[in-house]
């Protein structure tokens, strides 16, 4: 096989970073042509899954260029872009998908507010704040990524008064350091928020990492300790930031998109490094599903490679019960990890591969209007059982590849 130049490959691979969208999808056609003409070695696909990377435009080394041949070159049969707040990677990520040949699917991330709840006062699966909980919004239609954003937009503006709130707060801890950030100079520049990104706390944790180290392994070293140990003393609860949970279900359904709750149980051993042993909502789990069927939630997405065997047979049987479409992709945001999950390709976790295709046989089929959907009324009606509904739409999914 031939080779390229580490300094041409290095160059292209740097580009996929570049400030500029068509430049970084420019770069990625160039080494996908190098790929294609055996100068840089294919990868070994498989069929595993991850519908939950971050990019740039919340917290991640990646841009959405970068992500998608990064996932491509792990292997990955199809990957999922999941911002903060944020949908303004999505379209870069569907473009970089066609031009990776990978099937991907597009969503975001964000809190809800639970109170007025059963579970106002208690701890959800967020460590830093009780009645919040992180949820996702699955498979948005392209033609909806708009009105997504306009969504999300207030609670964006609305973060970066808490995000100063906390800088001054970290600053009055550092002062007698001879240490001081700026929210404009220092933070602002670490993420995209003026393309329609988020700054959240990993931004001003990561300044604070970058002021003692030029180091990229030990400020993403730093960053896992401080937010695990110092995030607690500087964070402000948020407020107007969050979206109550019946305010974000019904934008799903406006949307045509799918609403999870993010599963988190408690943990023992933290195996991302940024959250201390902690009890969260396992003690009252069912009660919670039950909740959130009432609300119209229609899915549970975790992380396979986080919780014990035993949280994750629990956690897969409550779906059953309740009826909950489970998702999974492990939360990609550091350097350090690992794109595959190889307990997804384990007897126990199979179905979860249907379920990234069925995300995206969903996202497909409602180009053609939000009650195509795989959970829109008319679908339900026409197909109510949902082990079937995955099947179809999965298999809509995979035959719009098979036959590109």
């Amino acid at each position: 096989m031939r080779s390229m130049s580490n300094t041409a490959f290095d160059q292209m691979f740097d580009q996929l970073n570049d400030e500029s969208t068509p430049s970084r999808l420019d770069a990625l056609r160039s080494l996908m042509r190098m790929h294609e003409r055996g100068e840089l070695a294919q990868p070994v696909s498989g069929n595993n899954v991850n519908n939950h990377i971050h990019t740039f435009y919340s917290f991640s080394p990646y841009s959405p260029a970068k992500a998608v041949y990064l996932a491509w070159s792990s292997g990955l049969a199809t990957a999922g872009i999941i911002d903060h707040d944020s949908v303004a990677g999505a379209r870069e990520f569907i473009e970089a998908g066609s031009i990776a040949g990978l099937p991907v699917t597009v969503g975001f991330e964000c809190r809800c507010s639970f109170k007025s709840t059963p579970f106002e006062g208690r701890r959800l699966n967020n460590p830093d704040q009780l009645s919040v909980a992180y949820v996702t919004l699955h498979g948005i239609p392209h033609k909806k990524l708009e009105e997504a954003d306009s969504f999300l937009k207030p609670y964006r503006e609305k973060r970066n008064i808490r995000n100063r709130l906390m800088l001054d707060r970290l600053n009055q801890r550092l002062t007698p350091y001879g240490l001081e950030l700026d929210f404009d100079a220092d933070i602002l520049p670490l993420s995209q928020f003026s393309s329609g990104g988020v700054v959240t706390e990993r931004h001003i944790l990561y300044a604070l990492a970058s002021e003692l180290t030029g180091d990229e392994l030990y400020r993403q070293f730093l960053l896992g300790l401080y937010k695990s140990q110092l995030i607690e003393s500087i964070y402000v609860d948020a407020d107007d930031e969050l979206p109550h949970i019946t305010e974000f279900v019904a934008a799903a359904e406006r949307l045509g998109a799918i609403p999870a709750y993010a599963y988190l149980g408690d943990v023992g051993h933290s195996v991302t490094g940024d959250k201390k042993a902690q009890a969260f909502e396992d003690s009252y789990l069912g009660e919670l599903l039950g909740y959130l069927k009432e609300t119209g939630m229609k899915a549970v997405t975790y992380m396979p490679a986080r919780n014990t065997d035993a949280q994750l047979d629990r956690i897969k049987s409550l779906c059953e019960a309740y009826g909950f479409f489970q998702i999974s992709g492990e939360d990609i945001n550091s350097p350090m990890q690992k794109f595959i999950c190889e307990k997804i390709e384990t007897p126990g976790f199979m179905h979860l591969i249907d379920s990234a295709w069925a995300l995206i046989g969903h996202e497909l089929a409602a180009e053609n209007g939000i009650n195509m959907g795989m959970f829109s009324e008319n679908t339900v009606k026409t197909t109510p059982n949902l082990d079937e509904r995955v099947k179809y739409f999965a298999g809509l999914a995979r035959e719009n590849y098979s036959s590109s």
